[in-house]
């Protein structure tokens, strides 16, 4: 036991001068800057959610707004054709009443007056809140356009997306049951491989068969240039131990390694551009399964390679309504 913990404290000194203070705080702060970005991703997501909702309800309020204005035009309309029979009953009422006396014959006349300036009145507000209609109507019709184009755009990136897993699945038909799954989540596409199809254990190069797995996303990323590349590394929750391939501090620098030597593989590719590429080491802080078992920690320790599209377009459009 003494001779275990002596050799232990040897192997830690040794790490701890092997990697400088500079270079943890380098990977530290890209780190950093990765995390960040995700955040970034995710609240463009989450913005694009939100405005569509606000246009599906600015496309209600118009709605309904239509439906008043309609109402109000109707009630003028019959307002209109109330004071066009009164005018008539006047006009019938005038010609009986020539043969009366001058005074009654003003005062009818008065009334008359005012009945047809009322009507104009009608007429007036009738044309106005046509025009106010028709306005609406205009612009009702140029929103929905747009929320339209918007809702388009969406689920022809949504469709794209489906299409790149269908692909990615069908080039890693044959990693099926090695530790590599497919899936499709909140508009992006999972790539998860298992340590066991990439690594020996507390090492970050990537065996023969993982590297084969590597080259065919690849191949797919190179047919899909507008995708954004995310390759994650992760960990289980054990703590680094002895001396590995030169030293590692501790399981966010071994994860970072592990997602960058996947990078590497993949820049491989002259068809990949290269500025779609991110190397992020999450450590041990985004388990999937617990830790407290065998199985739940093989799961843990994985590579994720996660594909998003770019969003450019949309937000160009989300700015300009």
């Amino acid at each position: 036991m003494t001779k275990k913990i002596f050799l232990l404290a040897t192997v830690t000194l040794l790490i701890s001068s092997c990697v400088s203070k500079k270079v943890y705080n380098e990977l530290e702060s890209k780190y950093a800057a990765l995390k960040k970005e995700q955040r970034d991703l995710e609240d463009q997501n989450d913005a694009l959610a939100k405005a569509k909702s606000k246009l599906e309800t600015d496309l209600k309020s118009n709605q309904d707004e239509l439906a008043r204005i309609k109402s109000e035009r109707d009630k003028l309309q019959s307002d209109l054709a109330a004071a066009s029979n009164n005018l008539k009953t006047l006009q019938a009422s005038y010609a009986a009443l020539e043969k009366n006396s001058d005074d009654a014959l003003q005062a009818n006349m008065k009334k008359n007056r005012e009945l047809l300036a009322q009507l104009d009145a009608k007429e007036k507000a009738l044309a106005a809140e046509q025009e106010r209609l028709n306005k609406l109507q205009a612009d009702l019709r140029d929103r929905s356009q747009r929320v339209n184009e918007l809702e388009s755009m969406i689920a022809a990136k949504e469709e794209s997306m489906r299409k790149l897993k269908e692909t990615l699945s069908k080039a890693l038909n044959s990693f099926e049951g090695k530790g590599l799954t497919v899936y499709q989540k909140n508009g992006k596409v999972y790539v998860s491989m298992e340590n066991k199809l990439l690594f020996q254990t507390g090492s970050w190069a990537v065996g023969s068969e993982g590297r084969r797995a590597v080259v065919e996303v690849g191949k797919v990323l190179a047919q899909n240039p507008d995708i954004s590349v995310l390759i994650e590394g992760h960990t289980d929750n054990d703590k680094i131990l002895g001396s590995i391939g030169g030293g590692v501090e501790n399981n966010w620098d071994l994860s970072t390694k592990r997602a960058t030597a996947i990078v590497t593989i993949l820049s491989e590719n002259k068809g990949i551009n290269k500025e779609n590429l991110t190397a992020a080491g999450r450590g041990e802080f985004a388990p999937i399964a617990s830790n407290e078992t065998a199985e739940g920690k093989a799961k843990n320790r994985r590579i994720e390679i996660i594909l998003t599209p770019k969003l450019d377009e949309i937000s160009k459009m989300l700015n300009e309504l």
